[in-house]
């Protein structure tokens, strides 16, 4: 609600007030007497280079989706109410407006489709995107485009839920509007979430401005009913409110006028500087490869054994989460291509990055930033070994919220936690591939940067673009309106373009006054001490090897995110979140001054108030485990974690591991390395203060010999340099 947030708002109700609609079961005598509709035929005009992308990504997704179930079914409950908690939850979970369930009549199959047998329809609601101002570049873009984006961005959660059904091992498969069997405004009409209007339907809170994408399954489910008539004055006081929980209609007004390339969040409000508030020393950073990431170094068994094979499930053993890995692989060969022959009117660099942040909006990201990509943030080698050369000028940085409501559900490391990175960087990649798709028609080089295959480093860039600033947890970027919860996703580019500067909304001394992240990790690897520098970036250092263990190896959970989970700034600060987190936000970020005062309070307040406690209400997924190709019950049970207040630990007896450049795998490495822990403890004593190190560069001191990187090995015969343990090249989750 506007004043009181919706804590007690089941997750499965959604955005809109749905349930207060009144229901009318005599539609569907009329709904059957309908003959057959024919199949729709697509509109083949020319919609331009971002119309050519859509239809390219859709074309992608309509290969995916048809998985044969797995061999055995999934531990389901009985209860049909808890099957549909838990299929509408994953939609909406995947930013879908509205969601209904419904029997599948036999006149709902087009005329010249042959019926499958499923029984049960989900029709999946998705709202058209904000159109750019017609004084904008991205308007031409986007010029009767709505229909195709939205359709797009249903077809895709049509495509996970349908996957995740299969996962749980019964049959399924997702419907879009021209390659579907299946006549979508009936079912829609059927499962109440749209009216007849005429010959066509219409919804009673998004009018004509939605599309719909359908799953069809022989999965039994609880069904929803008809809506009323009465459901066409559905905008009255109670949804300008927010009664029920419901996103107040006050909060789709305010984002609906903000101008497009703003976004829905205000960071014009948040102060900008020169350069992040953690000193960086540019020249002395160095350019590390992707094989000395540690989730690879896990997956080429520098870790052992058990994370190794570990590293091939972690993050997609449950079968939500899976649905997704499928979506994600198919993008990848098409995150760069061939270049078009420059179009002219994209000399403006302003114009250009206004028209590129109004396209990310539209396309459904949550916060963008613009940069000149440093030298140091691109990778010096491939996964497969090869030398990267940098090749753009410029990074658009975009943040994609892992889900606010979701995370309150749930404890950080529970068996949700793995889908909430998925979603992520499923939507990040579908976001930023159309956008470097439509760039290269126009003439400009552009590569989609994503989590399955990226040539840059994501949180350099993601400070320079002004998106936030590091963070207690380490190399996590906090933004100030959606805190840790984000996944980034890059798209690298030479169109001219306006770049934006670093923020500082006082999350230094913030961060410097809270160590609840540190207190609720389960493995202790975030910092309880100072800021150091390492590897010529001021922050405070985390035990990447020890937390990279647990979250691959994690028992009872997919991966970890606890410490966003516990975060005090995971907040909602929108008119949907309560108004005493609203005000304390807007003084954190407007009246900086108060911090000194506030933050102590927020600290303790946030405690006391039990944020980071598991809320039942929250909680719609069902916990399963594949193992072996089969969906069971989690073996080692399920992590349920809340508060734990009473853990204290002493700073300098905290014990954390440092592998420095000097130490990182050659980057065209295939064989093992093992970690060396001990001397990795022991390169404690390397490590600079922030204050020493301005010192050194006063004096005219060289940086220090362990920021210098293990250079490449020499090419030898016989060795592997392609890239088959790449983790999106491997087959279904399974130990």
């Amino acid at each position: 609600m506007i004043f009181f947030g919706n804590d007690k708002r089941p997750f499965e109700y959604g955005p809109f007030p749905l349930e207060r609609l009144k229901r009318d079961v005599s539609v569907l005598a009329g709904e059957a007497a309908r003959p057959k509709a024919a199949r729709p035929v697509a509109n083949g005009a020319d919609k331009g280079p971002l119309g050519v992308s859509l239809a390219k990504y859709m074309d992608i997704y309509r290969g995916l989706g048809v998985n044969d179930p797995l061999p055995a079914k999934a531990p389901v409950p009985d209860d049909l109410h808890r099957r549909s908690v838990d299929i509408k939850g994953a939609a909406y979970f995947l930013d879908v407006a509205q969601v209904g369930i419904c029997e599948i009549p036999e006149n709902a199959w087009y005329a010249d489709a042959a019926p499958s047998g499923h029984t049960h329809a989900v029709v999946i609601v998705q709202a058209h995107g904000r159109m750019p101002e017609p004084e904008n570049l991205a308007h031409a873009w986007c010029l009767d485009l709505e229909k195709e984006a939205a359709s797009l961005r249903a077809y895709e959660v049509a495509i996970a839920v349908a996957e995740h059904i299969q996962f749980m091992g019964f049959e399924s498969g997702a419907h879009d509007a021209y390659k579907g069997d299946v006549d979508m405004e009936r079912l829609a009409v059927i499962a109440g979430v749209a009216l007849r209007d005429g010959d066509g339907i219409t919804n009673p809170y998004l009018g004509q401005e939605f599309e719909i994408a359908v799953v069809t399954t022989a999965y039994e489910l609880e069904t929803d009913q008809p809506l009323h008539a009465s459901a066409r004055s559905a905008k009255g006081l109670g949804y300008w409110l927010g009664l029920g929980g419901a996103v107040p209609g006050i909060e789709w007004n305010r984002r609906r006028k903000r101008r497009s390339d703003l976004g829905i969040f205000p960071m014009e409000q948040v102060d900008r500087v020169e350069r992040p508030t953690t000193l960086i020393i540019d020249e002395e950073v160095p350019r590390v490869p992707k094989r000395a990431e540690f989730f690879e170094r896990a997956a080429r068994g520098d870790l052992g054994d058990k994370s190794r094979i570990e590293r091939n499930r972690f993050a997609f053993k449950h079968p939500f989460a899976q649905a997704m890995v499928s979506l994600i692989k198919s993008m990848v060969p098409h995150q760069g291509g061939d270049v078009a022959p420059v179009a002219p009117g994209y000399d403006d660099p302003a114009a250009n990055a206004r028209a590129i942040k109004s396209l990310s909006y539209f396309l459904g990201s949550e916060v963008t930033g613009i940069c000149e990509v440093p030298e140091y943030a691109w990778y010096s080698h491939k996964k497969d070994g090869s030398a990267i050369t940098p090749y753009h000028k410029y990074a658009v940085v975009m943040l994609i919220d892992q889900g606010y409501e979701t995370m309150e559900g749930a404890s950080g490391d529970d068996f949700i936690s793995g889908a909430q990175s998925m979603r992520a960087y499923m939507r990040g990649a579908e976001i930023a591939g159309i956008m470097g798709d439509m760039l290269r028609q126009l003439g400009f080089s552009s590569r989609s940067q994503t989590n399955a295959d990226s040539d840059v480093l994501h949180t350099p860039v993601t400070l320079w673009a002004g998106l936030g600033e590091l963070s207690r947890i380490g190399e996590v970027i906090l933004n100030p309106f959606i805190g840790p919860r984000l996944k980034t996703v890059v798209l690298t580019t030479d169109i001219p373009l306006e770049v934006d500067r670093p923020v500082d909304f006082g999350l230094q001394y913030f961060c410097d006054n809270c160590w609840k992240c540190a207190r609720e990790c389960p493995c202790d690897s975030i910092s309880w001490g100072k800021k150091v520098m390492f590897n010529g970036y001021e922050m405070w250092k985390p035990d990447v090897e020890r937390c990279t263990r647990y979250r691959v190896t994690n028992p009872k959970g997919l991966a970890c995110g606890r410490c966003m989970k516990t975060c005090p700034l995971n907040k909602v600060v929108t008119a949907q979140g309560p108004i005493m987190t609203r005000i304390a936000s807007w003084f954190g970020v407007n009246q900086r001054w108060s911090k000194p005062f506030l933050v102590p309070i927020a600290v303790w307040l946030d405690d006391f108030l039990r944020h980071g406690v598991r809320n039942p209400v929250k909680k719609w997924w069902l916990d399963m485990e594949i193992v072996d190709g089969v969906a069971v019950e989690p073996r080692k049970g399920v992590n349920q974690r809340d508060l734990n207040l009473d853990h204290k630990i002493d700073p300098d007896e905290q014990k954390m591991a440092y592998y420095h450049a000097d130490v990182m795998p050659p980057g065209n490495l295939m064989d093992p390395l093992p970690v060396d822990r001990k001397e990795a403890l022991k390169a404690k004593a390397l490590l600079e203060t922030p204050e020493e190190a301005k010192a050194r560069l006063a004096a005219g001191k060289p940086k220090p010999a362990h920021y210098n990187p293990t250079p490449a090995l020499a090419e030898v015969e016989g060795q592997r340099t392609d890239e088959n343990t790449a983790i999106w090249d491997k087959p279904r989750a399974s130990t």
